[in-house]
């Protein structure tokens, strides 16, 4: 399903990037939010929950209501919670220096770049995450290089929470949560270890997890997978992966925790050609999922969706430059 695209969302967008890393720098000792997490969690990190950041401004968009059942970063979405398989998220990148950037989805590629916060060098990887499947962000994994993970929401209209899920998540190469895995309808979690096993984390609504449930290995011979949302117009959320000659693999989602992809399918060659490959669900607004892929010059190409197995993308189009700044995008 297609939505347009509404007025500008930045600064609810900014509000959960500098409170979540508010939180992880200041990290307040109450409450209790430690799930299960892939080793066991370092003692000092036990029992830990980082206090909610007051801010200043409403979720919802300056002059509107927020949306019932809950606030969204989103005041303007015209599809029904529930009703997004594809949803459209801003594009972030953090700088060598750890600035962390933003820019909105455009209709055609993304609004100029905001500069929303410092300190987001101490991250190795993140993810937004839509929880009501509205088609918008109201969450946010992120990974530090200590290897704890957090998830930061909106509490209430004027405030967001972050909680520390867990820790020793350094074990992982690659984190990603490209959507339901395991029909549950929330954004799940897949892992793959410094071994290429690959291993599926159920999430709640608050950000938790459930233990990990191994689904297999060879998941080594990926140099990148990304997904976020529907690629095949089915429903399921799907990821490519591209191995280490360049062929790029398509993994069709099955909703089936214990086995969310289906067989492989080959896409095509030549995706060496990239240093980076991501995905912020659908940048054009057509609701199909779309791939962005960095050369090694820092050009942006984006790689439209169009619903189709087993060649899900139209031909790429530059949409921007200077993208090499970037260590992390998301």
């Amino acid at each position: 399903m297609g939505f347009r695209f509404g007025r500008k969302r930045g600064r609810a967008l900014a509000q959960i990037a500098t409170a979540t890393l508010a939180v992880t720098l200041l990290g307040a000792m109450e409450g209790t939010a430690v799930a299960d997490s892939p080793a066991p969690v370092p003692a000092s990190l036990q029992n830990i929950q980082p206090q909610a950041l007051k801010l200043t401004a409403p979720w919802a968009t300056k002059g509107e209501a927020p949306h019932a059942p809950q606030s969204r970063m989103a005041a303007t979405a015209l599809s029904a919670p529930g009703a997004v398989s594809s949803p459209s998220f801003h594009f972030s990148g953090v700088m060598g220096n750890g600035d962390l950037y933003q820019q909105l989805p455009s209709g055609n590629g993304f609004e100029p770049r905001t500069r929303i916060a410092p300190g987001w060098g101490i991250y190795t990887a993140a993810q937004n995450v839509d929880r009501d499947k509205d088609g918008f962000v109201d969450g946010l994994y992120t990974w530090d290089g200590d290897g704890n993970l957090r998830f930061t929401s909106p509490k209430n209209d004027f405030e967001t929470e972050t909680s520390l899920i867990g820790g020793g998540w350094n074990i992982y190469d690659k984190v990603l949560s490209p959507g339901d895995l395991g029909g549950n309808s929330e954004s799940d979690i897949m892992a793959i270890d410094k071994a290429g096993v690959m291993y599926v984390y159920l999430s709640y609504s608050d950000g938790r997890l459930t233990q990990r449930n191994e689904i297999g290995g060879g998941w080594g011979q990926y140099t990148q997978i990304a997904g976020q949302g529907d690629l095949t117009g089915d429903g399921k959320a799907d990821v490519v992966a591209r191995d280490k000659s360049g062929v790029l693999w398509l993994y069709k989602g099955t909703g089936n925790w214990r086995a969310p992809f289906e067989a492989r399918q080959k896409i095509g060659g030549g995706w060496n050609s990239y240093d980076y490959l991501l995905s912020t669900g659908d940048v054009d607004g057509d609701g199909k999922t779309d791939l962005l892929a960095r050369t090694p010059s820092g050009d942006l190409m984006l790689y439209k969706g169009n619903g189709n197995t087993p060649d899900p993308f139209d031909k790429p189009v530059k949409i921007g430059w200077g993208y090499g700044a970037y260590k992390l995008m998301f």
